[in-house]
């Protein structure tokens, strides 16, 4: 959990065997036959000694000695297949499955490995989806979901590769990087394992290649899906795709691959829509974060580091370092800088309703996009979360101040209200 660490710290500026039964009830030719009962003189008489022949003169007697040691006879043939065969097998596997349970390799034996293709959008904060907008704002042909389904292919969203020469999820080169990379987040690094910087690179790279086809086909000289032609010159260069036309066959797989993913895509856009248009309905303010995730309500709390209980004054929204922080409605910037306990700080004034001032906080920002006394629109990005000022990790601390109280934000965005 991400939180303030003191937010008072500054004034506000907002036996027998089932085994021998079994071998003996069948002879050589595998039918089945009762097995020889071995007679018996009285209650206390073993098999051995009633099997003896001088304990009797009757014929009946030595014929059924010789027919109980014709039985011992075939019993003495010597171990038969279920013994040679199935029960060393029996021993051997639970032997191995022992093990497993105790080295814990069974539950690893079981556990259900990847799908070939599977798609890695779970991988995907919702808090890239603006970054991917914006990467894509002025280009025609590449769409958000096909720069994510771009990065998909390429690296899985994961930011981990045995190869030096290719960095971050978009796998730039030291040269790409060198032509497309720039500090997009604004936190004094640019960066291929920066997600963010990441994605605004290969969206430049993407959208000047989609012209490159976008003009090549105008003319006649390549046919296909401009986002198509673009991908495969990502992968085959512009050259060979005016060589051939259309998509080179190098490309194909490449292509039929970003494709597959798009639809997953599609849908995470959509799930996370524009901040202009995600406002609850009959709430006053907008979303400053894609995802209103609580890492620490507005209220009393007992302070995480000191465990001094007081007044929490805003709301904790969990977010990743560099993600944008929108303005949560239209107003003008009373104060943007840098502060001991806030960091850096934004303090929007909203004007009066219902006769009463209305003033929004944006806390701990990365990097400010805004300055003192500049107007701004809903939804127009004034900061990027960060962890600046006293704070345990990147968050946003979001307030909202009526007439200078403290109010619960979540009441402002929810449709709440006053």
């Amino acid at each position: 959990m991400t939180e303030d660490r003191d937010e008072a710290a500054y004034p506000l500026v907002p036996g027998t065997t089932g085994n021998d039964a079994t071998r003996d009830a069948y002879t050589d030719d595998g039918t089945a036959h009762p097995e020889p009962q071995e007679p018996t003189t009285g209650p206390g008489a073993t098999g051995s000694s009633a099997a003896e022949p001088a304990a009797t003169g009757s014929p009946a007697a030595g014929s059924e000695a010789k027919g109980a040691a014709g039985g011992r006879a075939r019993r003495r043939r010597g171990p038969g297949p279920f013994t040679l065969i199935v029960l060393p097998s029996l021993v051997t596997l639970t032997g191995v499955f022992a093990f497993l349970s105790l080295t814990g390799g069974l539950d690893a034996a079981s556990a259900p490995g990847p799908v070939p293709g599977q798609s890695a959008v779970s991988n995907v904060d919702g808090s890239y989806v603006p970054w991917l907008r914006r990467a894509t704002a002025d280009c025609t042909g590449v769409t958000p979901a096909l720069l994510a389904a771009h990065i998909d292919q390429l690296s899985g969203w994961q930011d981990d590769t045995a190869s030096l020469a290719e960095q971050g999820v978009a796998r730039f080169t030291e040269a790409g990087w060198k032509t497309w990379g720039r500090d997009d987040d604004g936190n004094g690094t640019s960066s291929p394992r920066d997600v963010a910087d990441a994605i605004m690179a290969l969206g430049r790279q993407d959208c000047s290649l989609a012209e490159k086809m976008t003009a090549l086909r105008t003319k006649g000289t390549v046919n296909g899906d401009v986002a198509d032609l673009t991908l495969a010159a990502y992968v085959a260069g512009a050259d060979q795709v005016k060589e051939a036309g259309k998509i080179p066959a190098p490309a194909r797989a490449f292509v039929a691959g970003v494709r597959k993913r798009l639809p997953q895509y599609d849908a995470l856009v959509r799930q996370n829509p524009e901040q202009d248009n995600g406002r609850a309905v009959g709430a006053l303010l907008t979303p400053p974060v894609t995802a209103l995730t609580v890492t620490s309500p507005f209220g009393s709390r007992a302070h995480p580091l000191t465990g001094v209980t007081k007044l929490h004054t805003g709301v904790d929204f969990g977010a990743p370092q560099g993600a944008p922080v929108s303005a949560a409605w239209e107003g003008r910037v009373a104060f943007a800088g840098l502060t001991p306990a806030y960091g850096y700080r934004v303090v929007i004034d909203h004007g009066t309703v219902d006769g009463k001032r209305l003033e929004t906080t944006y806390s701990h920002l990365s990097a400010l996009q805004v300055t003192t006394g500049q107007s701004v629109t809903t939804g127009r990005p004034v900061g990027f979360v960060g962890s600046t000022g006293l704070s345990t990790g990147p968050h946003l601390h979001f307030e909202v101040l009526l007439d200078g109280q403290y109010t619960d934000p979540t009441a402002w965005l929810t449709g709440g209200g006053q």
